[in-house]
């Protein structure tokens, strides 16, 4: 990290958000649970909520808020998508990469070392990855608790993790771009568009659409329940199959963990001497179905039925035109307004209570963000701060 570049790419950064992702306004809330945590010196571990693309942007300016930089933990595939000028600035900002799909140790002593070390916090999105889902919190995975526990095992001075909650609400109704992504939807159902529905309806004859096509190719056949239900069922039935062809056994992991050690299995096969060509294709298409079941793992099949806000139904419609529309990143329909809630910090035991120490860590953290996000709806800042170089 380049602390001082990162000072020097402030308006940029910004700029960044105000054109192409339309976040005008920011709202940091807690900065002084970060500030005390800094001046005593602790190891910092910040934990968000992985909520929309480009929310690293945003805790870089919650960063500044706080006075402080921080480093990220981020996917190898985000430096592999960069270019190479593209890759130092991400360094100058404090990223470092970690392969997820293996037992990326480097990374792993990398984050102990800035939490024992680092004058600056390090971010780590305990999600994995970006469900559009920005309501709930994702089942969080085990290895920032891990990370953060071996830190406070090994000292030299304390840890404490901080949860965070990041939010985006709509300044500016985007319905009318909504509407319009959803008629190219149906349209790539043959349907033709449903404008007599809500748009809340559309989404779900949608999403029952998909669906079933995908249920005839996976089981040759609909499925009778509840979207959940099915979406439940599609995604266990896939990787069952995947699981016993690969000798795996299933330890009643959340889906994201049993898809890594599921694909960790199929790279290994693929690997192996004197595969034929139709061995090669069938180790492909696998690969292909565990990218399948963690979309279907990023639909919790209920969410808008829940609670149709507008930010609910944008969010699945981005998810669709990912998905469905192949669109690298969804488009951006509607000016912005976001908001990072830090919360109080919670000093890691430098010593583990017990054999589940890190799974009721995690646990733990998870729980914290999703009530500070529920805070975050239930009371929506008047107060806001408009993007500036200043």
């Amino acid at each position: 990290m380049t602390p001082w570049l990162v000072r020097l790419w402030r308006p940029l950064i910004n700029r960044t958000l105000r054109k192409s992702q339309k976040i005008t306004q920011i709202d940091v809330q807690g900065t002084e649970h970060v500030r005390t945590a800094v001046k005593d010196g602790a190891g910092i571990l910040i934990t968000p909520n992985h909520s929309f693309h480009y929310d690293s942007y945003v805790m870089i300016e919650a960063a500044h808020r706080c006075g402080s930089c921080f480093h990220f933990l981020s996917a190898w595939q985000v430096f592999a998508m960069s270019k190479p000028f593209e890759q130092k600035v991400l360094q100058w900002h404090g990223c470092y990469s970690i392969n997820r799909e293996g037992n990326d140790l480097q990374a792993f002593k990398t984050s102990v070392d800035i939490l024992r070390e680092s004058p600056h916090p390090l971010v780590i999105f305990p999600e994995g990855d970006i469900y559009h889902n920005n309501d709930r919190v994702t089942p969080f995975r085990e290895g920032a608790a891990a990370i953060a526990m071996s830190a406070a095992k090994k000292g030299p001075r304390k840890i404490v993790a901080i949860p965070t909650a990041l939010k985006c609400f709509y300044v500016r109704d985007p319905q009318e771009e909504l509407l319009e992504l959803m008629s190219r939807l149906e349209e790539a159902l043959h349907w033709r568009p449903r404008n007599d529905l809500s748009l809340a309806e559309r989404i779900y004859h949608v999403a029952e659409g998909f669906l079933t096509l995908k249920e005839i190719e996976y089981r040759a056949g609909p499925r009778q329940g509840t979207l959940p239900e099915r979406i439940a069922t599609l995604s266990n039935t896939i990787l069952a199959g995947l699981e016993r062809e690969h000798s795996l056994r299933d330890r009643g992991g959340i889906i994201p963990e049993r898809v890594k050690e599921a694909r960790k299995a199929i790279i290994k096969a693929s690997e192996q001497e004197g595969l034929s060509a139709a061995d090669k294709l069938r180790l492909a298409h696998q690969m292909d179905d565990l990218f399948f079941v963690i979309q279907l793992f990023s639909y919790p099949g209920n969410y808008v039925q829940e609670k149709p806000t507008l930010e609910r139904m944008a969010e699945t419609l981005d998810k669709f035109e990912e998905d469905v529309l192949r669109a690298d990143y969804p488009g951006i329909r509607g000016e912005r307004h976001a908001i990072v809630r830090f919360g109080e910090p919670l000093e890691i035991p430098t010593e583990r209570e017990s054999k589940t120490a890190i799974s009721d860590w995690t646990d733990l953290l998870e729980k914290k963000v999703q009530r500070l996000l529920d805070e975050i709806n239930a009371a929506r800042p008047s107060r806001v701060i408009s993007l500036s170089p200043a």
